[in-house]
């Protein structure tokens, strides 16, 4: 028999119960149709047996490319909001790296910084990883010019890692990295304060091997090249899959250079399965494909 509640008294069911563990916030775009931000990051990460909780920047009907297109972005009171309830309903005790993607506007991004300062406060071991979304060599910029700013005065001093692309490494340094050597430059000139490392993707255009595509891995005293096949596909959201796979594998323990050949290989298989289908959206490689054949240290 339960005791009976005594007329006055309150009571809080939840506080007596375990917060959900979460491994992984990824800050990122939502859409109703298609596979880009969240929609790519959550199962990828999940799939490498993380728990992720989602923060949407933006809520759109699909991204913009398409005949029609309806949403826009969070308002500001709701953005930190669903920051704030994250620290509400103590389920960061366990958090172990934070993912950014494409952002709503420069103030989204300085109230996320004002977050991160204050879970680095408390899990000051925290694993931050910045994807810079601004734009890409074939569609150029497609957020607002003063997005780049909000990035290099805001985002970029949190982050533990930085995962642009060729186009967005020019945005942010002023260097054109067109070959091995100035995109090895620009990259550095990233790696200050917490920035340990940058991974370019598309990196080097004019290094590219025919029917390849490079990698720039680059670190304060090394650096590395992947690359890999140039598939014949190009939907949206292949960032997106690269940086969120790069991060559940150095959450696996994977070192950098083994987890940026393997979010390669994982985005190769992606794309190819993509084109195979005929695809208008990107498709994902199978979650056994995701789990399996890590690499060394993972």
């Amino acid at each position: 028999m339960t005791n009976p509640v005594e007329p006055g008294a309150h009571t809080d069911p939840v506080s007596s119960l375990r917060p959900l563990p979460i491994d992984v916030v990824s800050v990122q775009s939502q859409v109703v149709y298609g596979r880009v931000g969240n929609n790519v990051a959550v199962p990828a990460l999940q799939a490498q047996g993380l728990t992720v909780a989602t923060v949407p920047t933006v809520v759109f009907s699909n991204t913009p490319h398409y005949p029609s297109f309806h949403g826009g972005a969070i308002p500001s009171e709701w953005f930190s909001g669903y920051l704030s309830d994250l620290f509400a309903r103590n389920a960061l005790g366990k958090l172990r790296a934070v993912l950014t993607g494409y952002m709503g506007g420069p103030q989204q991004a300085r109230l996320l910084a004002e977050w991160l300062v204050r879970v680095l406060q408390a899990r000051p071991a925290l694993q931050v990883v910045i994807d810079p979304v601004l734009g890409d060599h074939d569609t150029g910029q497609y957020v607002s010019p003063d997005m780049t700013e909000a990035y290099l005065r805001h985002l970029l001093p949190l982050a533990d890692g930085l995962t642009p692309n060729g186009f967005e490494l020019q945005q942010l340094t002023g260097i054109e990295g067109s070959d091995i050597d100035s995109t090895v430059i620009a990259a550095r000139r990233l790696l200050t304060g917490r920035t340990q490392w940058v991974v370019v993707t598309s990196a080097a255009p004019a290094a590219w091997p025919d029917n390849q595509m490079l990698v720039a891995v680059v670190t304060r005293h090394e650096h590395k090249i992947l690359s890999h096949a140039r598939i014949d596909a190009s939907p949206k959201g292949t960032g997106d899959l690269f940086s969120a796979t790069l991060t559940g594998q150095l959450l696996c323990g994977a070192s950098l250079f083994d987890a940026a050949r393997y979010a390669c290989d994982q985005l190769i298989d992606a794309l190819a399965l993509t084109r195979q289908a005929q695809s208008a959206e990107l498709l994902l490689p199978p979650a056994a494909s995701l789990m399996g054949d890590r690499p060394a240290g993972a």
